[in-house]
């Protein structure tokens, strides 16, 4: 059995946030605003209807452009291991 937790179920919330479900039950609103501030290749999540047209992929939530944060980053953040979201 895998130990690798994995994103599966995100409903949009509003502006940048979404709430997240993982595979060992954890759920937590992320805020991706600071990723889109940080790194260019986020740029196009500015756009909010470009936001929203995210998807799950069998392991994260990503983007048309192939933007995407991995499951153990989003995990950390929701479980409180990880403090800052854009490093």
């Amino acid at each position: 059995m895998s130990d690798l937790i994995v994103v599966t179920n995100a409903k949009y919330i509003k502006d940048k946030v979404i709430d997240l479900a993982f595979s060992d039950g954890v759920r937590a609103s992320i805020d991706f605003q600071p990723w889109i501030d940080k790194f260019p290749f986020f740029a196009p999540l500015k756009d909010d209807e470009y936001f929203r047209n995210f998807k799950l992929d069998g392991w994260t939530v990503v983007w048309p452009n192939g933007a995407d944060i991995a499951p153990e980053t989003l995990h950390a953040i929701a479980v409180g291991r990880a403090t800052s979201q854009a490093t």
